[in-house]
């Protein structure tokens, strides 16, 4: 059993009412809509950011940063 949690999100007055009228039932498939929707959105969003984050990486070392100069970088914004 997946454990749920309850979100709050902004919709125009004409979708609320829509949404009070609906049924329970109407009202879990939606929640199972968006649910999908959502999930199926953050993972393409994680795939994205690693292939960018890999793509900086590699760029990075391509002109010269090794983890050791990145190490100096990194401390000397921290001094």
């Amino acid at each position: 059993m997946q454990i749920s949690e309850e979100i709050t999100i902004k919709v125009s007055s004409t979708v609320a009412q829509a949404y009070q009228k609906a049924t329970e039932r109407e009202k879990q498939s939606l929640a199972t809509l968006v649910s999908l929707f959502l999930e199926q959105n953050i993972n393409e969003e994680l795939d994205f950011l690693g292939q960018l984050m890999d793509e900086i990486s590699d760029r990075a070392v391509s002109r010269g940063l090794t983890p050791e100069i990145l190490e100096t970088i990194l401390n000397e914004e921290s001094a």
